[in-house]
């Protein structure tokens, strides 16, 4: 497990089966057992906390990380690896995180 990596997971309802986008350091996933993910939805909205996603990233039609929907969930509900995201989308999501948490400076002196 790496992050930017997406994978399908059971989440209780609501939510309930669906992919993630993880969002944990890469360090975390040898040491804990709940990671940090962004839920990804078909809902797309065109909103600044969506990230755009789609084939090309593993998943089977278009729908977008929804940054607004970030969660801590158990290892045992990542199901398995869909895909990942290559490093310029990364900063997509930085941004969509940044946005959605008001802290749009903070990611900007990080890039």
């Amino acid at each position: 497990m790496k992050q930017y990596e997406i994978w399908w997971a059971r989440l209780p309802k609501p939510a309930g089966d669906r992919p993630v986008l993880l969002l944990s350091r890469d360090e975390a996933y040898a040491y804990l057992n709940k990671f940090i993910v962004v839920e990804i939805t078909t809902t797309i909205r065109g909103i600044p906390v969506e990230v755009p996603l789609g084939p090309k990233d593993g998943l089977p039609k278009r729908c977008v990380a929804n940054c607004d929907n970030v969660r801590t969930i158990a290892r045992s509900a990542l199901v398995k690896r869909l895909g990942a995201l290559g490093r310029p989308r990364e900063a997509e999501v930085k941004r969509a995180v940044g946005y959605a948490l008001e802290w749009e400076e903070l990611i900007l002196v990080a890039e």
